[in-house]
């Protein structure tokens, strides 16, 4: 028998995680978390089945596991908030990884992390807790990923790159070997990082340069 799964958030991002769950088939999903006014819509095939205030109910009704499918391009206050609230009421979050993605040995993913279609992930990586790792990322080897990280599509990692909690990696984006980028940074599309990136900046181009903070 299947263990129920309720997903958090009824985006796009929603879409993809529901595929990857359905490959795996090993949660049935018991519905979906958004705002009151989507309450009976439904998302890849499943109903949007309550808002952030009946999560002690569901799980009081013995729906234990979540994952948080609200997406985030940049800004992950929203999604941090949601994850603790869950946490708080005593879920619990599993890695999602769907079928199609390779991961190497001695690979350490934190809970609640969702590891998209394609992506490639090498040897001796650790990757914190919720984070996005999206459709044909690669990272590669001795990496370190922070909580709450977004690597958006095509994103590439080279080694021993260091990336700080909540930081997003737009699509298509590169970080070369060895590069450390802070927490709460932003990454813009197609940037080419070749430097350090400290904490709290917004930063794009090719070579990649810091524009602003946040």
């Amino acid at each position: 028998m299947m263990k129920k799964i309720l997903l958090i958030g009824g985006g796009g991002h929603c879409i993809s995680v529901i595929d990857s769950i359905e490959k795996i088939g090993t949660y049935e999903i018991a519905g979906i978390i958004d705002t009151a006014d989507k309450v009976g819509n439904k998302v890849g095939g499943h109903p949007i089945i309550g808002t952030d205030d009946d999560l002690e109910t569901f799980y009081s009704r013995g729906i234990t596991n979540a994952f948080m499918t609200l997406g985030s391009i940049g800004d992950t206050e929203l999604r941090r908030k949601l994850f603790r609230q869950c946490e708080a009421h005593g879920f619990s979050f599993p890695v999602i990884m769907d079928p199609s993605a390779v991961v190497a040995s001695f690979t350490t993913i934190g809970n609640g992390t969702y590891i998209g279609k394609g992506a490639i992930v090498n040897r001796e990586v650790s990757i914190g807790k919720n984070a996005i790792l999206n459709t044909g990322c690669i990272i590669e080897h001795n990496c370190h990923i922070g909580d709450f990280v977004h690597i958006a599509p095509r994103g590439t990692i080279a080694g021993n790159v260091c990336i700080g909690h909540n930081t997003h990696i737009g699509i298509g984006a590169t970080v070369i070997e060895g590069k450390t980028i802070g927490n709460d940074v932003f990454v813009g599309a197609s940037s080419n990082v070749i430097h350090n990136i400290k904490h709290n900046a917004k930063a794009y181009g090719n070579p990649c340069k810091v524009v602003e903070p946040r």
